[in-house]
């Protein structure tokens, strides 16, 4: 049954080029502050059912196997890793990274996440013209609590407990902006991705608790830190050849089903 055979060969190269799209675009974000890298999971599709396993003959023995044929492959979904990315230099006092679990909250509209809410790992914030922190991406999301910098303070630093301190002319000590939190989910990979290094909440994800850097399960934040993508170029390059290879024997599959269509055709003559 060549048929099945060109079906199963063109259910792969849809299959693979789902891959190549997803790797490219983790190619593409090598560079991107707190972007996760994706890969793609496959699964069989149904099977054409030709012997069952285990019938009876008439002198009452077993057949040890079945007959199956496949009906080709699919991409089931693709799979975030959230491995922290390697720690880069920042280069202003809102630079922020988290040593470990969590996500920094931003505003967002109502229709894009649950509550208004989205969730990022870059930590790239800077300053609005009204003095409230807000993230270095095209939309300049607010952070979630709202702070504020003193328009009067000269000097700003964040702590690793989220506490950001302000220095004010005048005051002899550091005076407390406001304290940062952070979300965690159970599931982390069920989160939904909307562009623009954002994550949304999902039935998937679990719902988000919240809590103080450095206390429980939340990570401490290092000052003046990135996090880079996790990206790992030399796997991915690996990955992209693995892909190709693959498309080129799932197009010699269905290049020899053709061939055998032709040759049955020819019997007729």
């Amino acid at each position: 049954m060549a048929i099945l055979a060109m079906q199963a060969g063109a259910s792969g190269l849809r299959a693979l080029n789902t891959r190549l799209d997803v790797t490219a675009n983790n190619l593409a974000n090598v560079n991107t502050e707190g972007f996760k890298a994706s890969r793609v999971n496959f699964e069989d599709l149904l099977y054409i059912e030709r012997n069952q396993p285990g019938v009876e003959n008439g002198n009452g023995d077993q057949r040890p196997t079945g007959l199956y044929v496949g009906l080709g492959v699919r991409a089931s979904g693709t799979q975030q890793d959230f491995t922290q990315g390697a720690p880069i230099p920042g280069n202003g006092p809102l630079d922020m990274l988290i040593d470990g679990r969590g996500f920094f909250q931003v505003q967002v509209e109502s229709d894009l996440g649950d509550g208004g809410i989205a969730y990022t790992r870059a930590g790239n914030f800077v300053l609005n013209a009204d003095n409230e922190i807000v993230l270095a991406n095209s939309d300049g999301r607010r952070l979630q609590p709202t702070i504020t910098i003193s328009a009067d303070a000269d000097d700003f630093a964040v702590g690793p407990d989220g506490q950001i301190w302000e220095n004010i002319p005048g005051q002899a000590d550091p005076q407390s902006a406001g304290q940062i939190e952070l979300a965690i989910f159970a599931n982390p990979a069920g989160l939904s991705q909307v562009g623009s290094n954002l994550w949304v909440e999902s039935a998937a994800s679990g719902t988000p608790i919240t809590g103080e850097p450095g206390t429980e399960n939340f990570g401490p934040i290092a000052g003046n830190m990135l996090e880079g993508s996790n990206v790992d170029p030399a796997i991915e390059l690996i990955e992209l050849i693995r892909t190709q290879r693959a498309f080129e024997m799932n197009s010699q599959s269905i290049q020899a089903a053709d061939e055998t269509l032709r040759s049955i055709a020819q019997l007729r003559r």
